[in-house]
């Protein structure tokens, strides 16, 4: 099963599982969400009515937990530590992964400094080793680690839940995009009328040079007929008129 799939079929399992449940029981299933390691979008699970009504309630903390891993990083949950229960490993080792896929949204150059820092991470070998094993195994995303130049070069990285108001600005730029592929094919489409016209003219006086130079053929092997059929004298015949004169 390809991640894609899986990722859809534990969303669909989870989205049932909560819209079958009301308050403080939705908490151990917003636990569970969060440290599934092959879950690692959150926006379905968030939009239910029910877990959206835990807000106000002595449970809201569990809703804001499930905002923090459908929006938040590390650094988020370090700020905020103290008003969120606390993470267990498998919740601290996906919202570092969730971290990454967060910082490859804006720059597919990583530099490890930065890196080390967003992960609480000491190390140059405990940095690479979260990225292979914990990243590029997982299928999150994809890239190659550069030690000389000390950056993780970001080739592929899975996309995360739209953050509140961020729809209005990826229409915005799809929209741009849009326009300029638009006059992009506009160019194209010119530049091919332009190579079709060259080409209609390049054949055209092709044409014309082959056929005058069949005109030209024609004329010399004419020229040639005329000169073959001309009467010529033989020294026999060039004797006997000299004869003639001298007589």
């Amino acid at each position: 099963m390809d991640i894609e799939q899986k990722q859809a079929d534990l969303i669909d399992h989870f989205v049932k599982q909560a819209s079958a449940l009301q308050g403080s029981a939705l908490c151990p299933l917003i636990a569970e969400a969060t440290s599934n390691t092959s879950l690692f979008a959150f926006s379905e699970i968030l939009a239910i009515p029910s877990v959206l009504q835990l807000e106000g309630t002595s449970n809201s903390v569990y809703l804001d937990v499930l905002r923090l891993f459908a929006h938040g990083t590390w650094s988020d949950y370090k700020r905020n530590a103290g008003c969120l229960p606390q993470l267990v490993p498998e919740q601290v080792l996906k919202l570092k992964q969730l971290t990454v896929l967060t910082l490859a949204e804006t720059n597919k150059v990583l530099p490890y400094d930065q890196l080390m820092q967003e992960l609480d991470v000491t190390n140059v070998r405990e940095l690479e080793d979260f990225l292979i094993n914990e990243c590029m195994y997982a299928g999150i995303v994809r890239g190659k680690l550069d030690q000389l130049r000390r950056c993780f070069e970001v080739q592929f990285a899975a996309g995360r839940d739209l953050r509140p108001g961020q729809l209005g600005s990826m229409i915005h730029t799809l929209s741009n995009w849009l326009a300029t592929s638009d006059n992009l094919l506009m160019s194209i489409q010119e530049k091919i009328k332009w190579a079709d016209s060259m080409s209609e003219l390049d054949k055209k006086h092709r044409k014309e040079v082959e056929d005058r130079v069949e005109e030209v053929k024609k004329s010399l092997s004419l020229k040639k007929l005329q000169t073959v059929s001309r009467p010529t004298l033989t020294s026999e015949g060039m004797r006997r008129s000299t004869l003639n004169l001298v007589e």
